[in-house]
């Protein structure tokens, strides 16, 4: 947040010798009065009344167009830190979507830019001046002091003012923000799959395409804001020295005296307008200075360590070292010491009881989720020392809700890297081959505009069974090392089971290792090993032929048919 702010350094300074310009501009109302009353009034000269008063307009119209110069300047400010921020707090978001900021770290960051450009910084440029004014008004009369310093406590009018022509702009913005942050909640309710599948900077590029409405509309009021504070500043100081050439008109007739009331009663209007402005902006720059620690402690933590090695692609080796996942109430373990290994082109079913930690253990391996203690290696190396986008593509995650984003069913099985400027023929042809694998081109090509079919936030627009075929090929996409799919035939008919069944067989052929959840034995037949969970432990680890014994239900000893009983059938092995 230092940083960015140092960036803008530039600006604001110019912005604060702006507001020295602007304050030295508002004397020249005093000392119009002052002419008229050295000049004007003893000589009785309506001609010099006349060019005092052109040339105070020309310096009134001077300061307004400087007060304007000093707004947009702020507004520029806060588009420069828009831009060196928010790809880092969407990456940062993505990366931790477990803080609590995480949910609402670009609300704050609008917060703190908006604050920066606001009527609060303005007054903070011209308080420095306030104890000069004041004290004039002392020397004046030290009862004019003393009103100038009660005056202090009056709640300024001016900032309602403001908020109410403002408005309706701020109205649209806000409703352009509105679908901002709902799609970026959108993506942050998918934050495991976008990580697994190496979607955070595909992500974040679509984030900052979406936000660049939002911000030209903010942009926008916030012009309008400084114009209309330009506007009622000069016609406010206006009518005052208009006001002051009437009281000299009055004085030559000998109606009136007192110049120096008039005088004093302009400094203090102008002595406590950057007061009335801090009071009625104190509430926001107190919720922008919160929003700025809060912003600087989840950039701190997702800082990277900087570049990593770059590993060669894995051959599909997976081992969990002492692997332990807490809950959230960091009160206990879902998954508890979990340590085995998997060798390249095994097909794995994990199986245990609902709760057992299956799901847990599938993400962890899958790079969605971080161990709280132990450590994930692929091919031996420490998951951690991989980039983790380069990893994930290595890596083809099914989660158990298959978590497709707003897009066509291209771009959501390409894992969005259009986003990234990479060639769209070559991703054109890999999200077909993707689909072919999983079994779902012919699906996919009846939809309505096919592979261009366009899906809802949240992925809506396909039925589950649809959104589950459409999130294997997305797993499926770029042929990776690893397969880890979580209950994949949760939601698919016959059809889908003899597609999924076809596509691990495909996969196991090729030598890729696979994972799979799932509490239906119809995939038995092409597993190698299973992996059976209890209580958030392994309890098993071996061979089919050697595990299945164990866990199958034992067939009943059969019963002599004898008059009045009945023969209880076994269990069949569905069973």
């Amino acid at each position: 947040m230092r940083v960015a702010l140092a960036q803008c350094r530039r600006h604001v300074l110019a912005a604060f010798g702006f507001s020295a310009l602007v304050n030295i501009l508002y004397i020249a109302p005093t000392l119009y009065m002052l002419q008229v009353y050295d000049r004007v009034v003893p000589t009785h000269g309506r001609l010099t009344l006349v060019f005092l008063t052109l040339v105070l307009v020309f310096a009134l119209v001077t300061l307004s167009l400087l007060d304007r110069v000093r707004t947009r300047l702020l507004v520029r400010a806060g588009v420069g830190m828009d831009a060196t921020l928010a790809p880092l707090l969407l990456d940062a978001t993505l990366g931790r979507p477990d803080l609590p900021v995480a949910r609402q770290a670009l609300r704050e960051f609008d917060t703190v830019r908006q604050t920066l450009s606001g009527p609060g910084v303005l007054a903070l440029f011209d308080a420095p001046w306030t104890p000069i004014y004041v004290a004039v008004c002392f020397l004046v009369h030290p009862w004019l002091g003393v009103v100038a310093l009660a005056g202090g406590t009056i709640l300024p009018i001016l900032a309602w003012r403001n908020e109410k022509a403002t408005r309706g702009a701020m109205e649209r913005a806000q409703v352009a923000a509105t679908a901002s942050y709902a799609s970026q909640e959108a993506v942050l309710g998918g934050a495991e799959a976008v990580r697994a599948l190496g979607m955070r900077r595909a992500m974040v590029t679509r984030q900052l395409r979406h936000r660049e409405t939002m911000l030209s509309l903010q942009t926008a009021a916030g012009f309008t804001g400084g114009n209309y504070l330009t506007a009622t500043k000069f016609v406010r100081l206006a009518l005052q020295s208009f006001a002051l050439g009437l009281g000299a008109l009055l004085a030559i007739n000998n109606q009136i005296s007192g110049g120096a009331i008039f005088a004093a009663s302009f400094l203090i209007a102008r002595a406590l307008a950057p007061i009335e402005l801090l009071i009625g902006s104190w509430k926001g720059i107190a919720q922008a200075h919160g929003s700025y620690k809060r912003l600087d402690k989840l950039l701190a933590d997702a800082q990277s360590a900087g570049p990593v090695t770059q590993l060669p692609a894995p051959k599909g080796a997976i081992t969990l070292e002492h692997v332990t996942i807490l809950n959230d109430q960091r009160d206990g373990a879902i998954v508890n010491d979990a340590h085995l290994s998997i060798l390249p082109g095994e097909v794995v079913a994990i199986v245990g009881p609902s709760g057992a930690g299956k799901s847990t253990l599938a993400r962890v391996i899958a790079g969605a989720i971080r161990p709280d203690r132990g450590r994930v290696r692929v091919d031996g190396a420490d998951a951690t020392d991989w980039d983790p986008e380069r990893l994930a593509v290595h890596i083809g995650y099914l989660p158990q809700d298959p978590t497709l984003f707003a897009g066509t069913v291209k771009e959501n099985i390409a894992r969005f890297r259009t986003e990234l400027g990479e060639d769209a023929a070559e991703l054109d042809a890999a999200a077909i081959v993707a689909a072919e694998r999983a079994r779902a081109r012919e699906l996919i090509q009846r939809l309505p505009g096919g592979f261009d079919h366009a899906l809802k936030p949240g992925g809506r627009g396909l039925s589950a069974g649809q959104a589950q075929r459409v999130a294997l090929a997305r797993a499926m996409f770029g042929d990776p090392a690893v397969l880890v799919l979580d209950e994949p035939n949760a939601h698919l008919d016959a059809e889908g089971d003899s597609a999924l069944l076809a596509a691990i067989d495909h996969y196991k052929q090729a030598g890729h290792t696979i994972l799979v959840v799932s509490h239906k034995l119809g995939i038995l037949p092409v597993v190698d090993k299973l992996l059976v969970m209890r209580g958030g432990r392994v309890e098993m680890f071996g061979p089919r032929d050697e595990v299945l014994p164990q866990i199958a239900p034992r067939r009943p000893r059969p019963v002599p048919d004898t008059p009045g009983t009945v023969t209880i059938p076994a269990p069949s092995a569905s069973a």
